[in-house]
């Protein structure tokens, strides 16, 4: 196919035979220099096409311009499977990935306004710091020297981790690991400092600081080397000094509970060392500067007078001015990137690119709309639309109408999902998609009504003088018994009211989020959701042997490959050479293993059973349940053995959901449900959600998909507007009363359903 009626006279990136993943052979031109959408149900194939094809490619061609040398330190992208992707341009990927937990990372540092505002402090500022570095607290020069630039201060509360009823034997390290018995215990027991049957109130002080802060010693227990130090100082040093994201979840859970902490003492939290602190512009200093909210920031700067420094002053007002544009001005500089959600990681990243003065480029976003109110929507559009016309090609994966709407050039794919899908269903402009017949077509031009039998409550869960963040002491009823959204524009508070002081003040509610599983290639969905016990045990009834055999990281694993499937052979500093395991052939299993069977299949094939298949062919009834709500929340097309890193963000979420769901907690918190959902699988996680209310259960959502809204029991909208504007209940009540309300919701919606006048008429 040609790029004949695009009309953009800048040709188009030519796609021929693209099979990765679940792609049928597509061959299609983009066009270039134009706003592309892709668009589909999940897992139709929008990802393999767009990043696991085009961008790849593109920036596997990139780095093959490098030495070998210098390749090793990039990253490496595999040749993907396609017959040829012909006149692309650098590709730059914004997607969801969240900015790494590094303590260090902020929004400030990640977008370079820190470094614009030490330069500025560092002409400017009185009494003068002339160095910039020693603005910053990343460098030892301007780091505070107690928190070592971290403005934070950790203390382990001695009696959340020690019960002082107990004695050594009893087992009074309430912690993961540190039970009777366990390592840590036996240095502590069988240190020969403590008589272990006495009760740890009992100890005189010496033998308490001992216990608690004792110095490193080398112990000899029978033949074993002992390294004793206090539980103090050895927690301090196994825990307080690593980032809480980086443990397990259980340890975390723990470490959060065991701990408080709270702003330094020696700096109040600005990371900074008193020279820095201490040099002013007009009074604010530096630190001042990146508590600020960014719209507050930005006016700050505009206001400074420095004639010298006017290009300076023009390009951080320019870069904070985007931040404001793009719905982030509620942010402030000093904002830890790690507690960013993946919109808000993409929307940050995307600010880089829009002072950038290359052209000719193709930018791709994965779902940017994510985390969007609706009122930001068209917002994000005009950012999308700036890059575009300042000569680059933009390619969106999105599902967001909003968006699809503004694109000279749609892509669907379809029809369904994996084995289903992987074909280009429509191509061309917008309204020809409307009157193509596809799943997205249909659902562009679908008339929506607000909810017209809202449920009645049956309780509340109160929430007392909420205040975390920027809640201005809200005090308000989630019903039980009803489907609930909250809502409101982005840094609104409902994350803050939701998410974190309900489940502080009920301890019953279960949180599904977005924190993603650590996937990796020897976690799948099958174990993951704990399906593959079962599957495990019904082939070792079936066969007389033993269960472990039908484990891939067990005995039955293959040798050669150590059940993985795949051999990696590492090639120094060329790229690891990644091929299919001749012995197993990729199945992971022995030989032996593979001879077994379970109603006529083997280990290896009913691991690549699909969801659905899977609902056929396993009659087990441990695994009903959770392979019906894997099809309910949109997953039918995964397979059994799918490992989780191949999963996207979206992907992963739903798949924690649909593990959750099959429990017997009665209140589930849900963050965003919808994230990577299709408008169709929308339906059908609504659909879920209600079931779960008819079956007694408390659904809470975050959400700001209108549809979602609109079919709700109940709304609580927060606002006005974004933090210091925002942190106020601005509506509470049903679907059909928020039409009537004064909010921004309440006008996106209004313009989303057929009210009952429209209805009428």
């Amino acid at each position: 196919m040609d790029v004949t009626g695009y009309e953009t006279g800048y040709g188009a990136i030519e796609v021929r035979g693209a099979r990765e993943n679940n792609l049928r052979d597509v061959s299609l031109d983009i066009p270039k220099r134009q706003l592309t959408v892709v668009t589909g149900v999940s897992g139709s194939g929008k990802s393999s096409l767009v990043f696991d094809t085009v961008a790849a490619e593109s920036q596997r061609l990139i780095n093959e311009t490098y030495s070998a040398f210098v390749q090793s330190f990039l990253p490496h992208y595999g040749r993907p499977d396609v017959d040829s992707v012909d006149n692309l341009s650098a590709a730059i990927v914004v997607d969801q990935a969240r900015m790494g937990s590094n303590a260090r990372s902020t929004v400030g540092t990640a977008t370079d306004a820190s470094s614009l505002l030490r330069i500025l402090f560092s002409r400017l500022g009185q009494p003068p710091v002339h160095p910039a570095s020693a603005l910053g607290f990343n460098d030892p020069a301007g780091m505070c020297p107690e928190c070592e630039g971290l403005g934070r201060a950790s203390s382990i509360d001695v009696d959340e981790l020690l019960d002082r009823d107990r004695s050594l034997d009893e087992d009074p390290i309430r912690f993961p690991g540190h039970a009777v018995d366990s390592w840590p215990w036996t240095i502590y027991a069988h240190s020969g400092f403590f008589d272990t049957t006495k009760k740890l109130r009992d100890y005189t002080d010496e033998e308490w600081q001992r216990l608690l802060y004792g110095e490193e010693v080398k112990l000899k227990y029978g033949k074993m080397n002992l390294t004793y130090r206090g539980i103090i100082t050895s927690f301090q040093r196994s825990y307080l000094t690593k980032e809480l994201a980086d443990l397990q979840p259980h340890i975390r859970t723990a470490i959060e509970r065991i701990t408080t902490s709270g702003p330094c003492p020696a700096c109040g939290g600005t990371r900074l060392s008193e020279p820095a602190r201490n040099c002013r512009i007009d009074g604010v200093s530096i630190a001042d500067c990146a508590a600020m909210q960014v719209d507050e920031l930005l006016a700050f700067v505009r206001r400074t007078e420095a004639p010298p420094l006017q290009r300076l002053l023009d390009g951080l007002a320019a870069l904070l001015g985007d931040l404001v544009h793009i719905g982030l001005g509620y942010l402030s500089l000093d904002r830890s990137t790690s507690t960013l959600s993946g919109g808000e990681s993409q929307r940050v990243r995307m600010v880089r690119h829009l002072g950038s003065a290359l052209t000719d480029i193709t930018y791709v976003f994965d779902e940017p709309t994510v985390g969007l109110h609706a009122h930001d929507v068209q917002r994000l559009n005009e950012l999308l639309l700036r890059l575009r016309d300042k000569g680059n090609t933009v390619l969106v994966v999105e599902h967001e109408p909003e968006v699809v709407a503004v694109a000279d050039h749609v892509i669907d794919m379809g029809p369904g999902a994996g084995t289903h899908g992987g074909h280009v269903v429509y191509e061309g402009p917008v309204e020809g998609l409307r009157r193509s017949g596809t799943l997205t077509g249909r659902h562009l031009d679908r008339v929506h009504e607000a909810n017209p039998a809202p449920r009645p409550a049956t309780g509340a869960l109160r929430i007392e003088h909420a205040t975390l963040h920027n809640l201005a002491e809200v005090s308000v009823d989630v019903p039980t018994g009803v489907l609930t959204v909250v809502t409101g524009v982005a840094g609104s508070g409902k994350s803050s009211l939701v998410l974190g002081v309900l489940p502080k003040q009920h301890r019953d509610v279960v949180v599904v989020d977005q924190k993603l599983t650590r996937g990796s290639t020897r976690s799948n969905t099958a174990t993951w959701t704990g399906m593959l016990d079962t599957i495990r045990k019904s082939f070792a009834k079936a066969n007389g042997v033993k269960p472990a055999l039908f484990s891939a990281n067990s005995e039955g694993a293959c040798p050669q490959c150590k059940g993985l499937g795949l051999i990696y052979t590492d090639l120094a500093y060329l790229d690891t050479a990644v091929s299919v395991c001749e012995a197993c052939e990729g199945r992971r299993f022995t030989e032996e293993v593979l001879t077994y069977r379970l109603r006529g299949k083997n280990i290896s094939e009913v691991l690549e059973l699909t969801v659905d298949e899977a609902r056929e062919f396993l009659t087990e009834k441990p695994l009903q349940p959770v392979l019906a709500a894997l099809a309910d929340v949109g997953l039918p097309y995964i397979t059994l053995g799918q490992p989780l890193s191949t999963l996207s963000g979206g992907e992963r979420q739903r798949l924690k959901l649909a593990v959750e769901m099959t429990g017997d907690s009665s209140v589930y918190v849900l963050d965003e449900p919808t994230t990577g959902l299709h408008m169709d699988d929308v339906d059908r996680l609504v659909g879920l959600l209600h079931r779960l209310v008819d079956g007694g259960r408390t659904v809470v959502v975050v959400e700001h998909d209108l549809d979602v809204i609109a079919r709700a029991d109940w709304v609580i909208d927060l606002g006005p507007g974004a933090g210091h504007d925002g942190g106020r209940i601005v509506f509470q009540g049903t679907p059909g009363d928020l039409l009537a309300a004064d909010t921004l919701t309440a006008e996106h919606l209004r313009a989303h359903v057929r009210t009952p006048e429209a209805a009428a008429v």
